[in-house]
């Protein structure tokens, strides 16, 4: 990820002592605690406790290299904190940076999978996930590089993703943050909304619901009646064709339309 330290040494000054003993001490005691009396049980939750309270910082800073990609900071910070508690109840040997090579990684990858799991409010292939956050951790440092926005092929020739795949990762970003259909498209009050402007009306919609309510009507019909009434009405013939069609006269399906149709009115008044 762009800006997050190479190396989890780096991080160590994130360790406070104020007086206290360092860090990498208590994390030496706690290795040396291999009873399970109460006593000893009480002072290795002391010590866990402590050694978690001053990596907090490393945690918040991790937590913060993915902020500002749709998820709310006290989100990920929650994650990155839980993650660090699990590392510490996990993590088998003495020394910060032995701790910190164990946490950091740790950490990362729990709020990896937090964007790749919750993060995506519509959420495209896993692919593509991985590969927008790969390309969140170099798009920035390039753009900065050539000073424009790195064409597709330069970001596949960097991640070492086909361009497709980063055509296709780029255009995601707004599977974190979705448009709302109430937004105004302009700066008036009068402005009309996403909504407004998106896709157009379908005179089906309205038939939806007496279409529904018909149907079981329909079904009840002897077959001639249902054939009448599905050619009449619902692929448009006129009277003529309808008649042609079932071998009777134009007067016959008018008269056999109109009892059909009075029998579905008093049924759907009842």
């Amino acid at each position: 990820m762009n800006g997050t330290p190479s190396h989890p040494s780096k991080l160590s000054t994130d360790f406070a002592n104020d007086g206290e003993p360092p860090t990498v001490e208590l994390l030496k005691q706690l290795d040396e605690l291999t009873g399970q009396t109460p006593e000893q049980r009480e002072q290795r939750q002391r010590l866990c406790d402590e050694i978690i309270t001053r990596t907090l910082p490393v945690a918040d800073r991790l937590a913060a290299h993915y902020g500002g990609r749709g998820v709310p900071m006290d989100d990920l910070r929650q994650v990155a904190r839980t993650a660090l508690v699990q590392a510490m109840r996990r993590f088998h040997g003495a020394g910060e940076r032995a701790f910190l090579a164990y946490a950091v990684p740790s950490i990362r990858g729990e709020l990896k999978r937090y964007f790749r799991d919750m993060g995506w409010m519509v959420r495209p292939p896993r692919r593509i996930q991985e590969a927008r956050l790969a390309l969140n951790g170099v798009q920035s440092d390039l753009s900065n590089e050539l000073g424009r926005e790195p064409s597709a092929q330069e970001l596949a020739d960097l991640t070492g993703l086909d361009p497709d795949t980063v055509n296709a990762a780029r255009g995601a970003d707004h599977c974190y943050r979705p448009d709302s259909l109430d937004r105004p498209r302009g700066d008036d009050d009068g402005a009309r909304t996403v909504a407004d402007v998106t896709g157009e009306f379908d005179p089906a919609f309205s038939q939806a619901e007496a279409r529904v309510l018909i149907w079981p009507l329909l079904e009840q019909l002897p077959p001639r009646d249902r054939k009448l009434i599905i050619l009449r009405f619902f692929n448009g013939m006129t009277q003529s064709e309808v008649g042609e069609r079932i071998g009777i006269s134009q007067m016959q399906v008018s008269r056999v339309e109109s009892r059909i149709l009075q029998g579905f009115r008093e049924a759907l008044a009842a």
